[in-house]
């Protein structure tokens, strides 16, 4: 039996960034997964478990459980999603005192996957046929890193891909600064950590600055665009669905 398999684009891709959400499912369209995108998903609820609002993150939660309830598998271009959806979900349920809220999310939690491993744990492929003849840097997310860890399988399927050059900035697994609410808070710190993140970035000489989360690349992409720098912010979905002619 095929697997039933949902793609949970996430606010800030539906909101800003249409064209991950896009380049999703025409890489996994090519490689002969049978799609659904439900169209009663909303937030994961991030912003306001960060930010303590946990009761209030009920609502949303039940949200989730319902909208991708019978599916397989639910694919995510963002790794700070998965991890709040496999991580903070059940803790949100517990609070609720609802028993059948609290199953549900025990139950999808686990089958919540980022992009990347979803397609070299569950499909098994790391070449996807994408070619992208640029020299590209690779940010590794703080959720992609330390919460969910799929940052060397992101890292190999940018290696595949045909024409590439790929690099690795200064501390490329430490923070921008973004961190969703953090950055509202704490402006200064924010800014302090990413110039640093802005300076790493530009050493490298790359054309493509790619990461996992469109929330980091949204934060670094903001300041590059400021300082006129020229390089561009992609997301690693638009450049494994890239098929550019290789010289």
């Amino acid at each position: 039996m095929a697997m039933k398999v949902a793609v949970m684009v996430t606010c800030i891709n539906d909101a800003l960034y249409p064209g991950t959400g896009k380049a999703v499912v025409r890489v996994l369209s090519e490689l002969g997964v049978d799609l659904d995108v439900p169209t009663a998903q909303t937030c994961c609820g991030q912003p306001m478990i960060n930010s303590g609002y946990m009761d209030q993150a009920v609502p949303v939660v039940r949200a989730f459980a319902s909208a991708f309830e019978g599916y397989d598998a639910i694919v995510t271009p963002s790794a700070s999603c998965a991890g709040s959806v496999r991580h903070q979900h059940s803790l949100v349920a517990r609070r609720s005192e609802d028993p059948k809220l609290a199953a549900a999310i025990q139950g999808l939690s686990p089958r919540v996957y980022e992009l990347s491993e979803f397609l070299t744990d569950v499909l098994g492929v790391e070449d996807v046929g994408a070619s992208f003849p640029h020299r590209v840097a690779y940010h590794r997310t703080c959720h992609a890193t330390r919460m969910i860890h799929s940052d060397d399988r992101a890292a190999r399927l940018l290696r595949a891909v045909r024409g590439i050059e790929l690099v690795e900035p200064e501390g490329a697994d430490q923070c921008c600064g973004f961190g969703g609410t953090f950055a509202v808070g704490n402006a200064d710190v924010s800014i302090a950590m990413g110039t640093d993140k802005v300076r790493a970035v530009q050493a490298t000489q790359a054309h493509v600055l790619v990461a996992a989360d469109n929330s980091c690349l949204m934060h670094i992409g903001g300041m590059l665009s400021r300082e006129r720098d020229g390089m561009r912010v992609m997301h690693l979905a638009e450049i494994l669905a890239a098929r550019e002619p290789v010289t």
